[in-house]
């Protein structure tokens, strides 16, 4: 665990400041600032709060995006917004029929959580709409003019900010770019610090091998900082790899986030070097994950313990030297050379005996579990000293010092970045009873209606959308979500109610009260993904501010006490509907098992793949960089889906232990996969002897044989043993002379991991069967 220290959090604090939150945020502020104070001056502060409310409701769905498809990924929040936003206002004298409207608009505003990530943020726009309408004090006049007019300035705030959302994503677009990519290196050198501590765990608590330069919020998610699952009532060992398998997930998602920026139109020498430096970014993730193959039997013996060491420091100063490359890249200066790192460089290099006499020991029959502890020391500093330099590359490439090597991706960038089009292949999912964004649908409309019902009947009933806005915002699609928005709302909405007290108490000019809430405003949007209190903050006093601008009769008075309790319900009210018609993890996770199991299958496929030795075009090359994307990203969804389930009642949990056994043999997959790769590419326009084409070919159908078969099936999980191949040609290519034991011993390692894949499968689908199909909402609620 990293130790608190003021200079850490003053550099956590500077990076905050400079990454694509705050700039979004900031982006979203002026935007509402120069809209509202537009339509301020030329038609009134009333017209002006209906327009900042189609601006508020816009703003929801506005984050750094691609700038292709940027404007159709907005226009459904303020499409369907409008509509509603008109409709409540026709109802206000009627709330029974408000209230059917409030719990059918819900539902189908949270219907749009199929679509994932992108659907989200429209499903709140919806509900946003809502609340924010049922905050406006009916004004004298006919109803429907009243309304059609309020709508319509509702109208005008959300189309004049739409185009100046496109502008503006389209103007920063390439500092966007420069930031997505800085992130993208914290989360490497954290994901480099993890895995030295692998080196040697227990080394690690005496050589100060610390996060003191990388924190988890400067590169991305949470996940990445928590224990992760029953590793963490494990050695300490087992631990540094519950940990390790929540970087990998992060990078593996801070990674495909940068994708969507970074790959869009490489075209410009300038885009086109920060796309490199995201593609040298993966080598270095991959060259990473193959430093953890061997390590078990290099740490049981005691005579290298001091080349561990060595290799461990070796990791953290280029961690180091990463930090300080995204940090240069935040600030917009030109990146530092590469430190000199001979000290640390040459012990390393000078133990990577000659490949030829180190073959020369070896027996002919190429057993795997031959290879002495030297050998397998010496792959290990060979891989280092790569690392050494792929991430000097890296920074020669932020010193645009060196050209980027894009052929795979230039044409076929498309490939690698998320879908922005809208499509109905999502909504088809809902058909099932089973499917989460449907029992969320419900279950947030059946929190709404109990929600309206309560505030009926409170005292101070005018103010009932304040419960409704806290339901919204608590109810999350996992409990693990919900819970850890609960205590932080009531908390964040406190401070805000003495905040917007002290502001409206202020008696301030309509301009003032503008810029309160767009810094109100700006806070919020920007901080909703990294300080949940800080939005809770910002998102109080925006409300306030904005039912005061709403109401005609401009009262600034309002009751801190009615704020709290109405808070306190609403995130009652959120808490125990998480418990109905829940989506426990446990229900995703035999399709996750399997996309993760298939996703191996074909990586492996590609990776053994001869064609891509002859290869005259990048086919080859483009499906393997694919097989592994899907690799990664599948075995992400897993980690986080475990992780989300840690905080459910125990009673519903899937199988923990068993689960984290096949994400750890997953990525021992990966990585065999991996030195392979490189041991191919190596000899690119060599082929490999038939007898290692052969075993090759064997051990993809060995794999697929154990990976694609039914999870139901319930094999021995085999020996530990590398197994022993059979005997070579009598007379072997003296070029295989020294591929071949180490090829020898990945594929046979490959096969046990294949076996051991699917005995997990087994086992999880196993527990999985025993489990009841249900548990009652108040069961499962005690139980936890």
């Amino acid at each position: 665990m990293a130790h608190f220290s003021p200079d850490r959090s003053w550099r956590t604090f500077k990076r905050s400041l400079l990454n694509h939150y705050v700039l979004n945020g900031l982006e979203v502020a002026l935007g509402l600032f120069l809209v509202t104070t537009l339509v301020h001056l030329v038609w009134g502060v009333q017209h002006a709060a209906a327009a900042s409310v189609g601006v508020i409701v816009t703003i929801v769905v506005d984050m750094p995006a691609p700038k292709r498809g940027k404007f159709w990924r907005m226009l459904p929040a303020p499409l369907l917004g409008a509509p509603l936003f008109w409709l409540v206002q026709l109802l206000h004298q009627h709330p029974v029929l408000l209230g059917f409207l409030a719990v059918f608009s819900t539902f189908f505003g949270f219907l749009w959580m199929a679509w994932g990530k992108r659907g989200g943020p429209v499903a709140i726009a919806v509900v946003l709409a809502m609340v924010l309408a049922m905050s406006i004090t009916p004004q004298p006049g006919h109803v429907l003019e009243v309304a059609t007019q309020s709508t319509l300035f509702f109208v005008i705030g959300a189309a004049v900010y739409l185009v100046y959302a496109v502008a503006a994503n389209a103007i920063l677009n390439l500092r966007y770019r420069v930031q997505f990519i800085a992130d993208t290196v914290l989360s490497l050198a954290a994901l480099m610090l993890e895995q030295a501590r692998m080196v040697l765990p227990d080394a690690a608590r005496h050589v100060g091998l610390d996060d003191e330069m990388v924190d988890g919020e400067a590169y991305g998610d949470n996940l990445a900082d928590r224990n992760f699952g029953s590793f963490s009532r494990q050695s300490p060992q087992a631990a540094h790899m519950g940990n390790l398998l929540a970087r990998h997930a992060a990078f593996a998602d801070q990674l495909q986030a940068a994708r969507d920026i970074v790959l869009e139109s490489p075209r410009t020498p300038r885009r086109q070097r920060l796309a490199g430096m995201l593609m040298q970014m993966l080598d270095i993730r991959d060259h990473l994950l193959a430093c953890e193959l061997d390590l078990e039997h290099l740490r049981k013996v005691p005579e290298q313990a001091p080349m561990l060491l060595a290799q461990q420091a070796m990791l953290r100063a280029l961690a180091l030297e990463l930090v300080h490359l995204a940090d240069s890249l935040l600030w917009a200066r030109k990146p530092q050379p590469m430190a000199n790192l001979n000290t640390l460089l040459l012990p390393m290099k000078a133990a990577c005996t000659p490949r030829q006499r180190l073959e020369e020991t070896l027996p002919d029959q190429y057993d795997p579990a031959a290879l002495p502890p030297q050998a397998l020391s010496q792959e290990l500093s060979e891989r280092i000293v790569r690392i050494h330099g792929e991430v000097n590359r890296l920074i020669q490439l932020g010193r645009d010092e060196a050209e980027p090597d894009l052929a795979v991706v230039r044409a076929s960038w498309q490939m690698f970045v998320s879908p922005t089009a809208w499509s109905w292949s999502p909504f088809k999912g809902l058909m099932s009873w089973d499917a989460p964004p449907l029992r969320h649908a419900i279950r947030a409309a059946l929190a709404i209606a109990l929600g309206y019902v309560v505030a009926q009947l409170l005292p101070w009933k005018a103010h009932a959308y304040w419960v409704l806005l806290t339901i919204v915002v608590v109810l999350r699609g996992s409990l693990a979500q919900t819970l850890e928005r609960r205590t932080i709302r009531v908390l964040g909405t406190l401070l805000g109610c003495v905040a917007a007290l002290a502001i409206l108490s202020a008696h301030l000019p309509p301009l003032a009260l503008i810029l309160c809430l767009t810094l109100a405003q700006g806070i919020s949007h920007g901080f909703a993904l990294r300080r949940y209190l800080f939005t809770a903050m910002g998102a109080t006093v925006l409300g306030l501010v904005q039912a005061h601008m709403l109401n005609a009769e401009g009262s600034t008075s309002f009751h801190m006490f009615e704020r709290v309790v109405d808070t306190i319900i609403g995130t009652g009210i959120a808490w125990a509907f998480a418990y109905v018609l829940p989506s426990w993890e446990r229900s995703q996770v035999p399709a996750l098992v399997q996309r993760v199991l298939k996703a191996q299958a074909a990586h492996v496929r590609t990776s053994l793949s001869v064609e891509q030795l002859q290869a005259v075009d990048n086919a080859p090359e483009l499906a393997w960089r694919l097989a592994r994307r899907e690799a990664y990203d599948s075995l992400s969804a897993l980690v986080q889906a475990v992780d989300r389930s840690l905080k459910e009642p125990r009673a519903v949990q899937p199988p923990l232990q068993a689960l984290e056994q096949l994400q750890a043999h997953c990525y021992q997959l990966l990585g065999q996969m991996t030195s392979v790769k490189i041991m191919l590419m190596m000899r690119r326009g060599q082929t490999p002897s038939s007898f290692a084409v052969q075993q090759m070919q064997e051990t993809v159908a060995d794999v697929d044989a154990h990976l694609l078969a039914p999870v139901a099936a319930t094999p021995q999980p085999g020996d530990a043993a590398l197994p022993k191949p059979p005997a070579p040609e009598p007379v072997p290519d003296p070029e295989d002379r020294d591929l071949l034991p180490w090829l020898m011993r990945r594929l046979a390692a490959s096969r046990i991991l294949a076996r051991q894949l699917q005995a997990d499968a087994a086992q999880i689908h196993q527990a999985l069967a025993r489990q009841e199909p249900e548990m009652p909402a108040a069961e499962a609620a005690q139980a936890h």
